[in-house]
């Protein structure tokens, strides 16, 4: 059996390296593959250390654990499902990871609401559930987004008619297999 149909998933780098965190099996809960991980964090080396994340459709918990294992400030990781929350809250005390905080909410719902400004953001809602326009379209429009923040969006292969804001620029995109991954940044406004 593979580590993925064990629920188990392996952080890549940093001060958790090669630890292996177990997850509940359910059906749209697919943790970010090793090799796009590895690929992203490669973008975001510079990016992550000191960094306040937000994991917003946390899952497994893949990038926002693997975000505070290469240094991350903060991780908050949004997550809907209890079960999925305790695997979440287990794994955060298996690692004594102080720098990520656990919000149970609905990640739309608590997007709307959020008053404090990230530097990267990982959304990775579930594919064909029609939540990364929304999330887009809140983010583009709200204050959850710091001067120049990282945006990584991920989507099933030909899922990718979204709406991006005009005012981020895709620096990198990507696919692996069943997954198209890209990178933005939010561009800083300009001042007259």
């Amino acid at each position: 059996m593979s580590e993925k149909a064990q629920g188990q998933l392996r952080i890549i780098a940093g001060k958790w390296r090669s630890r292996k965190l177990a997850f509940p099996p359910q059906e749209n809960l697919r943790p970010t593959p090793d090799r796009v991980r590895e690929t992203l964090f490669n973008w975001l080396q510079a990016e992550v250390p000191g960094s306040f994340c937000l994991d917003l459709f946390a899952g497994s918990g893949a990038l926002g654990f693997e975000a505070a294992s290469r240094g991350a400030g903060e991780v908050v990781m949004v997550e809907q499902s209890r079960d999925t929350a305790s695997a979440l809250t287990r794994n955060i005390r298996l690692l004594d990871a102080g720098n990520i905080q656990l919000v149970i909410a609905d990640a739309v719902e608590w997007l709307k609401k959020n008053q404090r400004a990230f530097d990267i953001v990982f959304l990775d809602p579930p594919y064909k559930a029609g939540l990364l326009g929304k999330c887009c379209e809140i983010l583009g429009n709200g204050q959850s987004l710091a001067e120049n923040a990282k945006i990584y969006v991920e989507h099933a292969p030909g899922d990718d008619k979204i709406i991006i804001p005009e005012s981020w620029k895709c620096l990198k995109h990507k696919s692996a297999g069943q997954v198209t991954y890209k990178l933005f940044s939010r561009a800083s406004p300009h001042i007259a």
